[in-house]
């Protein structure tokens, strides 16, 4: 059941590479992750950041700037994440190492 708990949060195409971003670099705007995130439309990634917030991985700030810009982060709860993302990370690049070679 816990596993199932962890995929219905985190499914989907594009909510590993959001976190991912975000991540990376600790605080991330709107336009910045839709350039991390390649193929993603702004549409999804709005959609996407919603969910993610609802499920308290991430932090909405609006900053008082002109224009304004809003500015992500992930939560405490959400850096719990750091390690699994960084795993995946790992794997998927021993893993194109392993695809390639063997081509």
């Amino acid at each position: 059941m816990a596993v199932q708990d962890s995929m219905d949060v985190l499914n989907g195409k594009w909510k590993i590479s959001i976190l991912s971003s975000i991540c990376y670099y600790n605080k991330r705007r709107f336009s910045d992750i839709l350039t991390d995130v390649e193929g993603i439309s702004n549409k999804m990634l709005s959609k996407e950041l919603k969910e993610l917030e609802t499920n308290k991985l991430i932090i909405r700030t609006v900053l008082n700037t002109q224009p304004i810009t809003v500015q992500y982060e992930l939560t405490e709860h959400g850096l719990t994440l750091k390690t699994l993302i960084k795993n995946l990370t790992d794997w998927g690049i021993a893993h194109r190492k392993k695809i390639t070679e063997q081509q």
